[in-house]
């Protein structure tokens, strides 16, 4: 090996005793140098302080020895060992480099003993550290041929040069060895496919369950069939959310359970609740279900209506608070929704809870504020009926405004028939439109015009139970109206067909012996029904004829108990006020409903 000259070390050979062993081992390796008759980069061990610590002194008598020299290492090194065997074993080398703060190989310790009964020049001695005094171990792991093995010696005799047991590390040759990962994953494929068979066998399709965790066993698997069963599941429910099958039913199933049915919720309901919603099987009570029902408190829902809102709509129970639930909210709080409203609004139909404002409520309030409904109107109708928002945009309102104006209803109209019955603009409304025309022209003559004119007064009329209608008809059949009086009292006044009979006949019973008036009367005025015998037909009419006043019934009825007293301090009446016709005023829906939102929520307000 060039540049790298044998020295000896006067100081650190006399420290170990070995002057005089060591002349014969550097004779030969300077020889060997000087001959190159080995490459010196087979001969490599590392030491610290660039120095080769031989052997140490041994005791006569060894048969074979290791002789090692020390040497100059080139500045490129931090550590370098060198060592050679001198018969036809293999080389053993390790190589460090100069960074001292990296070694890529080192031994465990510095000193090998090997056994070279070649070298018959060098078997008086054999110098080794590891004496029965030091109690030392020597372990050495070397490769051969591909083969791993280890050696361990444990406090070494005089007598014998080393004794090296060898272990070979071959899987499945120990008492306690493990399978192999091959074994496992071939023993998971198969209970696998068993799960798979049993499935099939009662007629759950397990192609949605791969890379599911499933259990080991067809018990296990047997249980959690059961278990879903008494819950009133069937197989065609879980093949429609095969997934729940990797829910455990003490882990997962009996949990949520549990909670729920402390909420309140009803275990009649569990049936329908996880067929709408089974993903709740899988929740975290903790994590998961307990901050829903915390926020939906906190949206001023009662306790005792948060299990009626789960019931209703289960599916509020995987949003996320900070996600559509906070910001539909806001939204219909913007429009001007009550905030003391949102309570009730959410508990008569949470489903707003998971709508987008973006794609769903924004738009829809829009459109009815392009047909001239008023925000403000559009708020007072979602906090009365929060179902509207459920009616789809394009599927049902935008088709059913479209009908009306082909049916002849006047677009100045629709904001005022939107405002009375806003389902109108979600029903089947081309059939029952249809049925309820061809009702009112067989039965008392309607035309298609003065039905457009009916329901622009009542658009509730498309909806009113047929039945019902024959009934009335009959009544004002009865009463001695011809079929033309009765189109044009149903004309003028719609809500005919919806008012209760028994107490229309008491109305008419008192208009005919008391009032002593004539049908035309009625037929002019036919609202008279509308209006309530007790508190205000008989009161007025005591007083009118008390002042031997006439009237018209639309003088005396068709105004407030204010004007009605002024009216009675008048010496004469204006004719016009006789012919009022009650119409709807959208804008009543503008004006504060304090005593209804406090009414509703009075005992709320109380528990603060």
């Amino acid at each position: 090996m060039e540049g790298c000259k044998p020295v000896s070390t006067p100081s650190t050979t006399q420290k170990l005793g070995l002057e005089d062993d060591y002349g014969d081992v550097k004779r030969i390796l300077r020889a060997l140098l000087a001959e190159n008759t080995f490459d010196g980069k087979q001969f490599k061990v590392i030491l610290q302080n660039q120095t080769i610590l031989g052997s140490a002194k041994e005791s006569a008598g060894r048969t074979s020895s290791v002789y090692t020299e020390a040497l100059i290492l080139p500045t490129s090194f931090q550590f370098l060992l060198i060592l050679q065997t001198l018969g036809s074993m293999k080389v053993l080398c390790y190589t460090g480099i100069t960074k001292p703060s990296l070694l890529l190989a080192q031994p465990e310790l510095s000193t090998l003993s090997f056994p070279f009964p070649r070298l018959s020049l060098l078997s008086r001695r054999v110098p080794s550290l590891t004496q029965r005094k030091h109690g030392s171990i020597t372990k050495v792991q070397y490769s051969i041929a591909q083969r791993t093995f280890a050696s361990n010696s444990v406090d070494s005799s005089l007598t014998k040069p080393s004794t090296t047991h060898l272990r070979r590390r071959e899987g499945g040759s120990s008492l306690y060895s493990r399978p192999s990962l091959l074994e496992m994953k071939n023993e998971r494929i198969a209970n696998r496919e068993r799960i798979y068979e049993f499935l099939r066998g009662l007629g759950i399709v397990p192609d949605e369950l791969y890379g599911l965790e499933l259990p080991v066993t067809v018990e296990v698997m047997r249980e959690r069939i059961d278990f879903l069963h008494t819950l009133g599941l069937t197989i065609e429910d879980i093949n429609n959310y095969p997934l729940v099958l990797g829910c455990s039913v003490k882990k997962n199933m009996i949990p949520v359970l549990d909670y729920l049915g402390k909420l309140g919720v009803r275990k009649s309901t569990f049936t329908d609740f996880l067929r709408r919603y089974p993903q709740v099987l899988h929740a975290s009570v903790v994590v998961d279900l307990a901050p829903v029902v915390k926020y939906l408190q906190g949206m001023d829902i009662k306790p005792n209506d948060v299990p009626r809102v789960l019931e209703r709509y289960p599916e509020v129970l995987g949003f996320k608070l900070e996600g559509t639930m906070s910001t539909s909210v806001a939204y219909l709080v913007g429009i001007g929704v009550a905030r003391r409203e949102i309570g009730g609004v959410l508990t008569r139909y949470p489903e707003i809870l998971g709508m987008r404002v973006g794609r769903v409520i924004k738009p829809f309030v829009e459109y009815l504020e392009s047909l001239g409904v008023p925000r403000l109107v559009v708020a007072r109708l979602i906090e009365k009926r929060p179902h509207i928002l459920g009616f789809v945009l394009e599927d049902q309102v935008k088709p059913n405004v479209g009908e009306l104006l082909e049916f002849g209803v006047r677009k100045a109209s629709l904001p005022s028939m939107i405002a009375q019955y806003p389902e109108l603009i979600g029903i089947d409304l081309k059939t029952k439109f249809l049925s309820q025309q061809s009702l009112l022209n067989s039965s008392i003559g309607v035309r298609p015009d003065d039905f457009c004119r009916i329901i622009e007064k009542m658009p509730q009329v498309v909806s009113l139970i047929q039945s019902s209608i024959v009934n009335h008809v009959d009544f004002f059949k009865n009463c001695g109206f011809t079929l033309l009086q009765m189109r044009s009292m149903v004309v003028r006044c719609p809500q005919l067909l919806a008012l209760n009979i028994d107490i229309m006949k008491l109305s008419f019973n008192y208009f005919e012996t008391e009032m002593c008036r004539n049908l035309d009367d009625l037929v002019n005025f036919p609202a008279f029904f509308t209006y309530g015998l007790e508190s205000t037909i008989k009161p007025r009419h005591q007083m009118v004829s008390k002042k031997g006043l006439k009237c018209s019934l639309g003088w005396l009825l068709n105004c407030s108990n204010e004007k009605f007293e002024e009216r009675m301090t008048y010496d004469s009446f204006d004719i016009e006020e006789m012919e009022m016709e009650t119409q709807f005023d959208m804008n009543t829906l503008l004006e504060p409903r304090e005593d209804e939102s406090s009414s509703e929520y009075e005992d709320d307000s109380d528990d603060e």
